[in-house]
Parts: structure tokens; C-alpha cells; sequence
């Protein structure tokens, strides 16, 4: 299997799956188990940029990952737009293992501002957004830069998605093939 368990200790981030609690544009939990993976070449660039976060008094606090395609189901059914949801019968870069969602936190585990929160569906959740505060333009510009520097491409649409380049290239990975079903 190519995905790599990612945890708060090795990887030096917090890990807060927000489909795996009800709080999510599902309205109610998606995962029974809120384990976190990533393709080992996602992993590699998360530890690089969890590494870059470091100088700036910043960690990363990750709200999804790897996720199963029935999950992903779950979500296009709750919100069938392709702005911000993936139409699951072409897959997404989740489901691929190569995506991540996440934002910054300081210190004492606070997130920093961002404008909108995490999967909010409105033109304001777009990376370039000019409709949100300077600090929160210029946190997203932080996690931009970090994410960016550490080989990760953006995601247009949504302040929090990262994904490899060329995601669509990597195979789909079934929940079957985790050490146990996240669903």
C-alpha cells in the first residue's frame, strides 16, 4: 500500500478530521475512524511543510486527508457542487491519497483567522478572496507560501486544500486496502 498513517506525533501536527464528528456540510459524522493517511510522497511534503511552519511559531492542524470514495459520496450528495466538492465518479485527489485540508495554529493551538471556516461553501472561501480581513488575506498567504514551498499545489477554490501536483495520476485507493475501514 502506498498510503502512510499520519499522526500527531511523527508528523508534528494536530490532526482534528472534521468528517469523522457532525460537524461537517453533512450534518452528520462520516468516518468512525478518524485515522489519517496521505500517499507516502503527500507525507513526505506534509513533513516538509510542518517543518517549514516551525520558524513562524506555526504548526499545521489537519481537517482532512485520505479519504474513501464513499465518503466522498457522503459529501457530493450533501453538496453536489463541483466548485467545492469532487464529482466522486471521477474521483478526487482525497481519494487518491495526494490532498490535504488544513489550517494554521499558534502555539496555544489556536487557529489563525482565515476568513471563512473550513468548507464553506461561498465565493469568500476562494484562495484569492479580497472579501476577508488583511489578516485573514495575509494567513492564507502564510499557508500559501508554506504549502507551496514545501511542493504542494493549491486549490484555487478553497483557502484550506492542498494537493500534489498532477493528483489525477495517481490511482484510487480503496478503504479496503487501509488496516482498517475508516468507515
Amino acid at each position: 500500500m502506498s498510503l502512510v498513517e499520519i499522526t500527531s506525533t511523527a508528523f508534528d501536527v494536530e490532526i482534528a478530521l472534521v468528517y469523522a464528528t457532525p460537524h461537517n456540510l453533512s450534518g452528520a459524522p462520516i468516518y468512525a475512524h478518524p485515522d489519517c493517511y496521505l500517499h507516502e510522497r503527500a507525507a513526505e511534503l506534509l513533513r516538509h511543510a510542518a517543518h517549514l511552519a516551525q520558524p513562524l511559531g506555526l504548526r499545521l492542524k489537519i481537517f482532512d486527508a485520505y479519504r474513501p470514495s464513499e465518503a466522498q459520496w457522503r459529501l457530493w450528495n450533501a453538496l453536489p457542487d463541483p466548485e467545492f466538492v469532487a464529482d466522486p465518479r471521477r474521483g478526487s485527489p482525497h481519494t487518491r491519497g495526494v490532498a490535504v485540508d488544513l489550517t494554521l495554529i499558534d502555539k496555544a493551538g489556536r487557529e489563525l483567522e482565515m476568513g471563512t471556516g473550513f468548507d464553506e461553501a461561498v465565493p469568500q472561501s476562494h484562495h484569492g478572496s479580497t472579501e476577508v480581513s488583511p489578516a485573514a488575506q495575509q494567513n492564507r498567504f502564510t499557508l500559501l507560501g508554506i504549502m507551496m514551498a514545501a511542493g504542494w499545489d493549491n486549490y484555487r477554490n478553497e483557502w484550506w486544500h492542498y494537493q500534489l501536483f498532477n493528483s489525477r495520476d495517481y490511482p484510487l485507493v480503496e478503504q479496503s486496502q487501509l488496516p482498517r475501514p475508516m468507515m
